[in-house]
């Protein structure tokens, strides 16, 4: 075969606008959509996502959601996680975050993925407690300091954890030794399952920096833990819920490519100068 009949290979940006056709915005390392995800997904081959991580509307009456009937709302995510399923590599995974709903006369504050456990094909390695430290005071039952987010993979003999890329420097006793060895990593420790992360907060007095024009925003320190340590550099990182972008700006700056979907239009505005304004400042880097 001569070098002029090699075959082209499509870059991940390119692959997507195969699929899907011009997207609502994009940059060297992101295309974000404005439509409905399972639209989008099912057009998407199967084995095409390295990794998702994702929170989805909780369907208790936030300003970006359509409350639904609790039966319509677990099949509905019961639909777009089987697409994100279909879409996922053999050795690729899914982070999954969400919260609690109450069921009248038979729980106040039940976790989302227990209602869904025959609805979700992926294997579940572990829950992933998030520690916030604020929030709301209740006076009748424990003040909520935690979220879950769950790590389900395909396969189970064979998926992605870089633990060296998340582990955690803060060890107690560094120098600790047992027969002449150091008994604890030198690079830092296993992170455990329960990560404290300060929440985004809001307010014009206690705003964080990082605060974005949407009611449920992750925090970047948070995100970028699952982007390193569960894909590798230059993978496809999607999130079918964007929200404010948090995951598409940890991905790009962790060296990813990231497929993003979003239904308010305002959003994806917000989305477009966020993620511009990334790739703008890591360019301005390079020289």
């Amino acid at each position: 075969m001569f070098l002029n009949e090699l075959p082209i290979v499509e870059s991940p940006k390119e692959l997507v606008r195969d699929f899907l056709g011009e997207p609502f915005c994009e940059g060297e390392n992101y295309i974000i959509y404005n439509m409905d995800c399972i639209a989008g997904m099912q057009r998407f081959p199967p084995s095409f996502i390295d990794l998702t991580i994702t929170s989805p509307p909780y369907n208790i009456g936030k300003e970006y959601e359509a409350k639904l009937s609790t039966p319509e709302y677990l099949d509905w995510c019961g639909s777009w996680i089987t697409e994100i399923h279909r879409i996922t590599k053999e050795n690729g995974a899914l982070w999954l975050n969400l919260g609690y709903i109450s069921l009248e006369g038979r729980a106040k504050a039940i976790p989302l993925p227990y209602l869904l456990w025959e609805k979700i094909p992926f294997y579940l390695i572990q829950e992933l407690v998030w520690n916030y430290g604020a929030g709301v005071a209740a006076k009748k039952m424990l003040s909520p300091r935690n979220e879950k987010f769950l790590w389900y993979v395909k396969n189970p003999d064979s998926y992605t954890f870089n633990l060296d890329e998340i582990r955690d420097p803060d060890v107690k006793y560094p120098n600790q030794k047992k027969n002449g060895k150091l008994r604890c990593n030198v690079i830092g420790k296993n992170p455990s399952d329960v990560w404290q992360v300060a929440k985004v907060t809001s307010g014009a007095s206690r705003s964080s920096s990082e605060r974005a024009p949407h009611p449920a925003q992750f925090p970047m320190d948070l995100i970028s833990r699952l982007v390193k340590g569960f894909s590798n550099t230059s993978e496809i990182i999607l999130d079918p819920f964007m929200g404010s972008g948090t995951t598409a700006e940890c991905a790009i700056r962790d060296g990813r490519f990231v497929v993003g979907f979003e239904l308010r239009e305002e959003y994806c505005d917000y989305i477009q100068n966020r993620l511009s304004r990334v790739e703008r400042e890591l360019s301005e880097k390079l020289f």
